[in-house]
C-alpha cells in the first residue's frame, strides 16, 4: 500500500483564519529593550513591523480574525505570573501602558486581546477555547520573539490540531541568526511563508 506524504499547502480561507499578534507591544520596544539588542531593534523597524502592518491589513481586509497576545499580569504586583516569569523577573503590571500594542499593529476596538504570563499562550490563556468556539482552524503567527513565544504558539497549536502559518518576516528576534535558526527548527510543525505570499494566497482564495 503506498503512503501518502503528508502536505502543507491547506488553502488559506480567510473565514476559518486568525492572525495570532504575539507580544507586539510597548514593553518590548523601549529605549532600554532596543539598546540592549542592536539587531532586533533595526529588524523590527526596517523589517517586521512595516510587514506586520500589511499582514493585519490585507488578513482583516479578506475577512481573518486578528487575535492579540500582550504580556501583563491579572494584577498590579504580579502574583498571579509563571514561575518563569517570576525567575526571569517579568512583570508587566495589570492595566500598565507597557501592554498596550504597538501602532503599528494595527489593533481596533473590537479585537481580542489575551493577557499572558507565559511563553506559551495556548498553554495559559483560553485562546483554544476561542477558536473551537469561532470555527477558525487555520492559525498565522506573528510577532515576538521568534524562538521564544512565538515558537511555543506555533508547536502547542501544531500539536493541539490547529494548522498553524508563520508569517518569517513578520517575526523578530533577538539577532538575524538566532531569527533564522528558530524558523528552521520549527519549520516542522508549520507552513513557513512570508507575509506578501501569504497576502496573495489569501486573494486567492477570496
Amino acid at each position: 500500500m503506498k503512503q501518502v506524504e503528508p502536505i502543507r499547502n491547506w488553502p488559506l480561507v480567510p473565514s476559518r483564519m486568525a492572525v495570532l499578534v504575539v507580544d507586539v507591544q510597548h514593553s518590548e520596544y523601549t529605549d532600554e529593550v532596543l539598546s540592549e539588542a542592536p539587531e532586533m531593534a533595526r529588524a523590527m523597524r526596517e523589517r517586521m513591523l512595516p510587514a506586520l502592518s500589511r499582514l493585519v491589513d490585507g488578513a482583516r481586509d479578506a475577512g481573518c480574525e486578528i487575535i492579540y497576545t500582550v504580556i501583563e499580569a491579572l494584577t498590579l504586583d504580579g502574583r498571579d505570573r509563571s514561575l518563569d516569569h517570576k525567575l526571569s523577573d517579568i512583570l508587566v503590571p495589570r492595566g500598565s501602558p507597557l501592554a498596550r500594542t504597538l501602532p503599528e499593529a494595527r489593533q481596533q476596538e473590537d479585537d481580542i486581546i489575551l493577557p499572558k504570563t507565559s511563553s506559551g499562550v495556548f498553554n495559559s490563556t483560553n485562546l483554544t477555547y476561542l477558536l473551537r468556539n469561532m470555527g477558525l482552524d487555520r492559525v498565522i503567527v506573528a510577532g515576538l520573539l521568534t524562538d521564544q513565544c512565538v515558537d511555543m504558539a506555533v508547536r502547542d497549536g501544531a500539536d493541539l490540531g490547529f494548522y498553524m502559518i508563520c508569517a518569517t518576516d513578520a517575526c523578530v528576534t533577538k539577532t538575524d541568526e538566532r531569527h533564522d535558526r528558530a524558523l528552521a527548527a520549527f519549520g516542522g510543525y508549520c507552513r513557513t511563508q512570508s507575509v506578501e505570499d501569504i497576502l496573495r494566497d489569501l486573494r486567492a482564495a477570496g
